[in-house]
C-alpha cells in the first residue's frame, strides 16, 4: 500500500465522501457532484508519487516537499545532543505530504508528542503542535526528522518501526493536511539550500558531509 499512488490514509475520508456523494444523489442527483469534487481534493492531497532518489556517499535528501522556511544553528538535545542545523520545511495544502528518510540506515530513536493545532508556518508549532521525533543513525551521521502537524488536522502518521532500517529517500510516514517538517543536520553537513527554496521529498539534495 505504500507504493500505491494514493496513500491508504485516504480510505476512511473517501469512504465518507463517497457515501456522502450517493446520499446527496438520491435526494438531488445534480447535487451529487460536490461530494464528488472533495473526494478528489482528498485524493490528490494524499497522492503518493515515486521518487528519483540521488545516488552517491555523504547526501542527506529532503524529508519533505514544500518550501524551505529557515536554516539555523540550533542546540539538539533530543537525539544528536549537541549543536545541529535545523532545515524547516512548511508543506501547503498542494505538497504531497508523503514524507521519506533522509539519509540511509536504522530507526535508533522514535517519540511521539500530543500538541495544539497552531499553523505550521509559525515558529511555535515546532513545539506546541502534535508531533513525531524520528532518529536515524547511518551514513557515517546521526539525523533527526520532526514531522509536525498543521492547523486544519492534528494527525502524524510514521510508517517505520524503531530498529527497523530504512533506505534514502524511502516513505516514512504522512502528515495529514497541512504541516511542517524539520531536520536536524550535525554541523559537519554542509548545507546546499536557503530560505525560500522549493524543495522536493527524496530527491533535492539538502546538503553533503564534509
Amino acid at each position: 500500500m505504500r507504493q500505491f499512488p494514493i496513500a491508504r490514509e485516504s480510505l476512511p475520508y473517501a469512504a465518507v465522501l463517497l457515501a456522502l456523494a450517493f446520499l446527496v444523489w438520491l435526494w438531488k442527483p445534480a447535487a451529487g457532484v460536490f461530494p464528488l469534487l472533495l473526494l478528489g481534493g482528498v485524493l490528490f492531497f494524499f497522492r503518493n508519487p515515486e521518487r528519483k532518489v540521488p545516488e552517491g556517499e555523504g547526501l542527506v535528501v529532503s524529508p519533505a516537499d514544500g518550501v524551505v522556511l529557515g536554516v539555523e544553528q540550533v542546540e539538539e538535545n533530543e537525539f544528536l545532543k549537541e549543536p545541529t542545523r535545523r532545515v524547516s520545511i512548511f508543506l501547503s495544502l498542494f505538497d504531497v505530504h508523503v514524507n521519506r528518510s533522509p539519509i540511509e540506515g536504522k530507526i535508533r530513536y522514535f517519540r511521539y508528542q500530543q500538541g495544539r493545532c497552531i499553523p505550521a508556518y509559525r515558529k511555535e508549532a515546532s513545539f506546541l503542535n502534535e508531533r513525531n521525533l524520528i532518529g536515524i543513525e547511518g551514513e557515517g551521521l546521526k539525523v533527526l526528522v520532526v514531522q509536525i502537524a498543521g492547523l486544519v488536522a492534528r494527525r502524524v502518521v510514521c510508517w517505520a518501526k524503531l530498529d527497523s532500517d530504512i533506505k534514502r529517500g524511502e516513505r516514512l510516514g504522512l502528515i495529514k493536511f497541512g504541516s511542517c517538517v524539520e531536520v536536524y543536520l550535525p554541523l559537519s553537513v554542509g548545507i546546499e539550500v536557503k530560505k525560500g527554496d522549493r524543495v522536493r521529498a527524496g530527491e533535492t539534495v539538502l546538503g553533503r558531509v564534509k
